[in-house]
Order: structure tokens, then C-alpha cells, then sequence
């Protein structure tokens, strides 16, 4: 019987199995409403170019496509496209889930695929807390509310107003017993409804917060104490909007260290306007009664400059 031929033993092999590397194919960037993601069709780095009808943001479709650079592009408002919010302490935190589900080779009887599917997350964060300063007041200037706009930041404002509530007040000088009319708000945009709050306000005789001497007249998370300490007409306004707040402020100077002009710095918030108000979000005043009319003789150096806020 025929003995069976003895193969030749195999020399050893040098193999070392290759690991998928880390690509980086997807970016994103966010302003203050929407996100711009951009990602490449060579999702995984592999050579195999994706399809953009196998890709979505939150169930929303390719919005551009630059098939040069092998590139797709979404563009959503931070509330579409399956966008999920969430609120921390400090943020809003819009996210989204960009979602690749590949299909079979077209063209071909084979029910095969040559890449997997992938499900990437994208958050964009915005800040709740933003400081809102004076600067120095002099009363020749024309006064103005400044807002800082910046990517990923809430957009606030405090505005001193005129009696009636309706339009900025043109005048930069307020005298004794003149109530201060100031009304802090937050843009909407698109994010989802927003309530502000202002949470501290202390004035100062120099731009510097730490100053002495100083006057915290809004304390304790958004409890206006002016009232309640020298029995005036200070108080907050029932809203009307949830993201503006009015409060009033009698006129005052310190009684030592008077340079005509005051500093005031507010530390205002936001939240989601479906949130209940708690220990840390609220607008609370003391009520008192009406005082009689007390008559004031009012000299030049008798005045308190209006407040102008700057970025």
C-alpha cells in the first residue's frame, strides 16, 4: 500500500494583526442656534466611501455634499432633528446623534456590506451664567445697555428704563428719590423658552465689586433687600415675559466717599422657563407701606449718575 507523502513543515510567519486606527472624520461646530457638522465619506478610514443616504443627523437628512473633497454636511436649529436638552448647573446642553446604517452593495446579488454602522454623539453647551458690569458714569454721556454675544454663551441685557416701562431712559443723571427703573432679559433665539433671574446686585463708589464702600442691594439668590433695610419703594414687577424681569431701585449716594458717580455689577442666570422656581431661581421683594411725601431740597451735587453697562 502506498505510503502517503510527508508535506514539508511551513517555515514560521511574521503576522501581526492590524487594529482598526482612531480617524478623525466627523467636526461640528455650534452658534446660537443651530450646528453645522461636516463628515467625511470616508468615515472610518478605511477607503470605502459611505453613501449619503445611509447617514442622518437625528433622522435629518444630508443638507450639501462637496464631492471633491469627499464631504457631507448638515446644518440643524439646536430644536430639530431629534435634538435632546438637558440643563446643568452651570449649562444647556443641546444633543444630537449622527447615525450611520449601511446597506447592502447595490448592483450585486450579494447581501453584503463593507462597512459597519456607527452612532456618533454631538452636544453643543451653552452657559446659564454670564456677569453684567458698569462702567464709570458721567452725565453728559448717552446711556446704553451692552450685551456680549459670544459662540456658546446665553445672550443677557440690563437696560434702565423710563417710568412708564416703555422705552430706554435718555437721561444719565438720576436725583434723590428718584426710583432707578432697570429691566434684565435674555435672548431667546431658538433655544428652548428661557426665564432670567438676577441673582446679586451691589453697587460700588469705583468699578472694582470688592470695593468698600458697597451696597449689596440684591442678595441671597434674587432677593431685593433695599426695602426691607431702609423701607423704600424698591421691589421686582410681576413678570410679564419670562425672559425679561423689571425691578426698581430708590436713588441713593453713600454717605462717605461720594464721587457722584456709581458702579452697580448684576450677576444674572437663566433657566429653562419650565423649571419651578427654588432657593436659587427667584425674584422675591419686601413689600411695605406707602410713606408720606417727604419734601427733598435738592442741590447740583445731589444726584446719582445712571448706571451704563458695558461688555
Amino acid at each position: 500500500m502506498p505510503q502517503m507523502p510527508v508535506e514539508p513543515t511551513s517555515p514560521p510567519v511574521q503576522f501581526q494583526l492590524r487594529e482598526p486606527v482612531s480617524v478623525s472624520s466627523v467636526a461640528a461646530t455650534c452658534d446660537e442656534n443651530m450646528v453645522h457638522v461636516q463628515v467625511k465619506k470616508d468615515l472610518f478610514g478605511s477607503g470605502e466611501l459611505i453613501q449619503a443616504s445611509d447617514i442622518s443627523l437625528g433622522g435629518c437628512g444630508v443638507t450639501g455634499e462637496d464631492s471633491v473633497a469627499q464631504l457631507l454636511y448638515f446644518q440643524s436649529y439646536l430644536q430639530a432633528c431629534g435634538s435632546q436638552v438637558v440643563m446643568t448647573n452651570d449649562s444647556l446642553v443641546y444633543s444630537f446623534s449622527l447615525t450611520y446604517i449601511p446597506r447592502a452593495i447595490s448592483d450585486t446579488s450579494a447581501p453584503i456590506v463593507r462597512t459597519s454602522g456607527a452612532v456618533i454623539g454631538i452636544e453643543c453647551h451653552y452657559l446659564r451664567l454670564h456677569n453684567v458690569s458698569s462702567n464709570a458714569l458721567q452725565p453728559a454721556w448717552v446711556p446704553y445697555a451692552a450685551t456680549k454675544t459670544a459662540e456658546e454663551l446665553l445672550v443677557f441685557s440690563l437696560k434702565l428704563m423710563t417710568d412708564d416701562w416703555k422705552f430706554e431712559r435718555p437721561s444719565n443723571v438720576y436725583y434723590m428719590g428718584d426710583l432707578i427703573h432697570f429691566e434684565a432679559s435674555v435672548k431667546q433665539y431658538n433655544h428652548v423658552p428661557l426665564r432670567v433671574f438676577v441673582d446679586t446686585c451691589v453697587v460700588t463708589a469705583v468699578p472694582d465689586a470688592a470695593a468698600a464702600p458697597s451696597y449689596l442691594f440684591i442678595q441671597n439668590h434674587g432677593c431685593l433687600v433695599d426695602s426691607k433695610l431702609t423701607g423704600s419703594s424698591s421691589r421686582f414687577l410681576p413678570r410679564t415675559q419670562d425672559f425679561k424681569l423689571q425691578f426698581q431701585l430708590e436713588a441713593f449716594r453713600f454717605q462717605q466717599g461720594d464721587t457722584g458717580s456709581l458702579f452697580i455689577t448684576c450677576l444674572l442666570k437663566a433657566t429653562a422657563a419650565a423649571s419651578p422656581t427654588d432657593a436659587e431661581h427667584k425674584a422675591c421683594s419686601s413689600v411695605v407701606g406707602a410713606r408720606p411725601f417727604r419734601a427733598l431740597s435738592v442741590k447740583k451735587k445731589d444726584f446719582v449718575n445712571k448706571p451704563k453697562f458695558d461688555e
